[in-house]
């Protein structure tokens, strides 16, 4: 295909791959349903450099799951309906042409859905916050009978202790 390109912008191996593959599928796409045997027809490389431009910008890098499972849709919607309309022709027709990398897609798949890094300090639940018995808890859960390290204030309300 002429529009396989060798990884210029350095995607991690899980998004190179995930690249292929929308290029494989595309291609197939653009084979059976518009007779191009070479390379891609300008919309389908419209919608594979499209899809690329998406990878590179993805929050989630390395631990992606596959597009279907991503709580993010980059997509816009027109190009989302295109890239629907490709993977349900080339997704039965896959395992057949690509039977390694539908394998490794399926797996891909299997991952957990992801979630974002958020920057910043760590928070106080997550810290290690020793119990009355002076040893330290790997768990922010308050021990049985406490009010989960809070001090009632005046008004009976609980509060932070000093």
């Amino acid at each position: 295909m002429s529009t396989k390109t060798e990884n210029p912008e350095r995607l991690s191996p899980r998004l190179e791959r995930e690249r292929k593959t929308l290029e494989a599928m595309i291609g197939l796409y653009c084979r059976d349903r518009h007779g191009i045997r070479d390379g891609l027809c300008p919309d389908c490389a419209e919608l594979a450099e499209y899809a690329r431009q998406r990878l590179l910008k993805c929050p989630f890098g390395e631990g992606k799951t596959t597009c279907a499972k991503c709580p993010v849709h980059c997509y816009r919607p027109a190009m989302r309906e295109r890239i629907r309309q490709v993977m349900r022709h080339a997704g039965p027709r896959m395992p057949y042409r690509h039977p390694l990398m539908t394998l490794r897609h399926w797996m891909d798949g299997l991952r957990k859905e992801p979630r974002r890094r958020k920057p910043g300090p760590p928070t106080a639940d997550a810290t290690v916050r020793p119990s009355g018995s002076g040893k330290a808890s790997s768990t922010a859960q308050p021990e049985p009978g406490t009010n989960g390290g809070k001090a009632k204030t005046a008004d009976g309300a609980l509060g932070e202790d000093p």
